[in-house]
């Protein structure tokens, strides 16, 4: 007697994600109530299940949905605003200036749509936040069946958000404690770097990190400069400060981390911290070259990320995968390193286990949450096929991405939105174009 579920989905390879690298051909996955019951092949799952919904994707290879570790989803709002600049002027001279003047409520739960959608379109199924007014990020993603890890900003000056650090804690908890219950939403505490929070700040974040038991999302070691201005202000840099404040642990996600010596490395990997990679923007502000092969060397969990449309310019994590890949190897000097397989566990499963979602997204198993993505392999880019997470790493396009579920929910049907309307999109790009010309003379 076959078991009624919501829906089966077939395609022509499964990379489930896991240790032995496995690619199934001619598999499927059976959902339930938004979860995974049955993984299995095509002829078994037909004989054990009769769904509401189902899905032959003869062409396609099915993945678990990217795992996006690091965004500003808000800044896209900001895409290509003031390209092509160092970090520190880019940011203090143009990006800053810029949020004080556009910064609201709006501002961000519209951005934060815009960006979702782009991260549909591409594949992506999580995000993980770090911008102001959480709150009205957290909404957004409630509102697009988003899984989201929320990041509660923390830095010392004012913005429109908060006047001082005790003000962003203080309003950040009473987002946590908002939304705390909601089964898609989940949080961080996110002081912003080392050189934007104090001594005193840092020691209360790591104190509710552990009495929360949420994890910490900061930048860190993004640039030689900030290294040697952490030298000369603190007498050592950056990551000992933060390990002698106590905020290094499995709970530390350190984003960037491209100025990395060996007495860094071993905090890093004696504490278990999470390195977040975003290789595209890294590369686009000059920022230098995370160091992906002793990473690897030394079993560092690396996620990926695409960071903000302000500094990366787009939100695709396949575009992402390959940049890492390609740039690890130039980097290390050796092809064989961070494989097209490594850099797509870093786009999920090492994503997932960072955010602390191991246990329910980031690899396609019985028992997760159904966070899936399925990429049309059957295009002359990306054929003929040998190795399909090659093809996807190395050859495919986000325009290729057919399919997504989150929770099982369809968001991406045979390349179009289920529930966002593009015409929505296009009335809040006018909108803040034209306010961005207003106010910035832009």
């Amino acid at each position: 007697m076959t078991q009624p579920i919501d829906s089966l989905i077939f395609s022509r390879w499964l990379a489930p994600v896991n240790a032995n690298q496995t690619v199934h051909e001619h598999f499927g996955v059976a959902i339930d109530k938004g979860k995974i019951v049955a993984l299995d092949s095509q002829e078994t799952l037909q004989q054990k299940f009769v769904a509401k919904n189902t899905y032959d994707l003869s062409d396609h290879l099915l993945v678990p949905g990217f795992v996006n570790s690091h965004t500003h989803a808000a800044m896209n709002l900001l895409k290509g605003y003031s390209d092509d600049l160092p970090l520190m002027e880019w940011l203090q001279n143009h990006i800053w200036p810029a949020e004080a003047k556009l910064m609201s409520d709006e501002f961000v739960y519209q951005g934060t749509q815009l960006a979702i959608a782009e991260m549909i379109k591409s594949g992506t199924t999580c995000f993980n936040d770090m911008y102001f007014m959480p709150n009205k990020a957290a909404q957004a993603a409630i509102n697009h069946s988003m899984r989201a890890v929320i990041g509660l900003t923390i830095i010392e000056f004012p913005t429109a958000w908060a006047k001082d650090a005790e003000e962003y804690l203080h309003k950040g908890l009473a987002v946590y404690d908002e939304f705390k219950g909601e089964n898609l939403v989940s949080f961080s505490l996110a002081p912003h770097a080392p050189y934007t929070v104090s001594d005193e700040t840092l020691q209360k974040i790591a104190t509710l990190s552990n009495q929360l038991d949420i994890g910490i999302h900061m930048h860190v070691h993004e640039t030689e400069h900030e290294v040697n201005e952490s030298i000369d202000k603190h007498g050592e840099r950056p990551l000992a400060r933060l390990h002698q404040l106590g905020l290094l642990s499995p709970s530390f996600q350190a984003v960037h981390m491209t100025s990395i010596n060996d007495d860094d490395l071993k905090l890093v990997k004696d504490n278990g911290v999470h390195v977040m990679h975003c290789p595209e923007s890294n590369m686009k502000l000059a920022s230098g070259f995370s160091p992906i092969a002793q990473f690897q060397r030394s079993n560092i969990n690396i996620a990926l990320g695409t960071d903000g449309c302000a500094s990366n310019n787009d939100l695709d994590m396949i575009g992402e995968m390959r940049s890492a890949a390609l740039l690890a190897k130039v980097t290390a000097g050796d092809a064989s390193c961070f494989s097209a397989h490594d850099a797509l566990h870093a786009a999920t499963l090492g994503g997932a286990k960072a955010l602390g979602l191991e246990s329910v997204c980031g690899s396609i198993e019985v028992g997760k949450a159904a966070d899936l993505c399925a990429i049309n392999l059957n295009h002359i880019a990306t054929q003929p096929v040998t190795d399909p997470v090659s093809q996807l790493v190395y050859a495919a396009s986000r325009d290729q991405v057919s399919h997504v579920w989150t929770s099982g929910k369809l968001q991406l049907n045979d390349g179009e939105f289920t529930d966002i309307q593009y015409n929505d999109l296009l009335n809040i790009i006018e909108h803040w174009q034209a306010r961005m010309r207003k106010e910035l003379n832009h």
